[in-house]
């Protein structure tokens, strides 16, 4: 890939993190700037499901692909190195994180107050509402405050899981959209929830899937990248996040999210 993007501003930022005193206990934390550690070894490790889509999923190849996964290439090119993806489920991706063999997550991650005391996130790069997602015939729930005493279904400790239990449901984990509404069809849980761009995507592949939207969360979600909260990792943020701001101001973060939302979700 061209290194781009590595001139008089990326000198600026590299000096953030120089002296190093992480608070994570993570590998990158105990040898110094995580930016300049990246750029030595020419390579940006980014964690994802692989199975979320049309954020992370395999193509009928069996190719890793995707609107994060184009994001996160993009980041790279950036940044001036190639891109390695890691696969695995949800929660895994962060264990990985807070140990250092990660340097970001990538994933439609939603920035929550509870996340935020953990990680630092970078500018938002989405922005999407939460859909409540039923059975075609079903009746009984219409808004979110109906999930009390029902059984949902998602990723376990995914933002989707935390909403519903605050809501009284019992959530059972699965590792995929698919899966979720699989569920939901054949009357094995009462509901799921999942983003409203996500639940479009699967019913262009399924438009015979007798599901339905009953309610939508009023705000929308900032979707962002988590990176350790340690002074090791605060240059690199810096660059993800002008990375970020570049992308948007060129356009080419808005033709991403057409190409796999057929709509542009980076604008707030």
């Amino acid at each position: 890939m061209k290194k781009r993007w590595i001139g008089v501003f990326m000198a600026g930022i590299m000096a953030v993190g120089l002296t190093a005193c992480g608070n994570g206990g993570g590998q990158n934390a105990e040898s110094g700037d995580l930016l300049q550690q990246i750029q030595d070894k020419g390579t940006l490790t980014v964690a994802m499901e692989g199975t979320w889509a049309p954020w992370t999923y395999h193509d009928e190849n069996d190719q890793l692909v995707g609107f994060d996964v184009e994001v996160a290439r993009k980041i790279a090119e950036k940044l001036g190195v190639e891109v390695t993806f890691v696969e695995g489920e949800w929660d895994g991706l962060f264990a990985g994180l807070d140990s250092g063999r990660y340097d970001m997550v990538v994933n439609g991650v939603e920035i929550t107050d509870e996340r935020a005391e953990k990680y630092d996130f970078t500018e938002p790069y989405g922005y999407i509402r939460t859909a409540l997602i039923v059975a075609e015939g079903n009746e009984e729930i219409r808004t979110f405050e109906d999930l009390n005493g029902k059984t949902t279904t998602n990723s376990m400790a995914s933002t989707y899981m935390t909403l519903a239990e605050s809501y009284g449901a019992t959530v059972t984990p699965v590792d995929s959209l698919d899966q979720t509404l699989d569920l939901v069809v054949a009357g094995r849980v009462d509901a799921t929830l999942n983003a409203e761009v996500s639940f479009y995507d699967y019913m262009n592949v399924h438009p015979d899937a007798p599901v339905k939207i009953v309610a939508l969360t009023d705000d929308a979600s900032h979707v962002s990248i988590p990176v350790r909260k340690e002074e090791a990792a605060a240059s690199f943020k810096a660059a993800v996040d002008q990375a970020i701001k570049e992308l948007k101001e060129s356009g080419e973060l808005g033709e991403i999210s057409v190409k796999y939302f057929g709509s542009d979700i980076t604008k707030e």
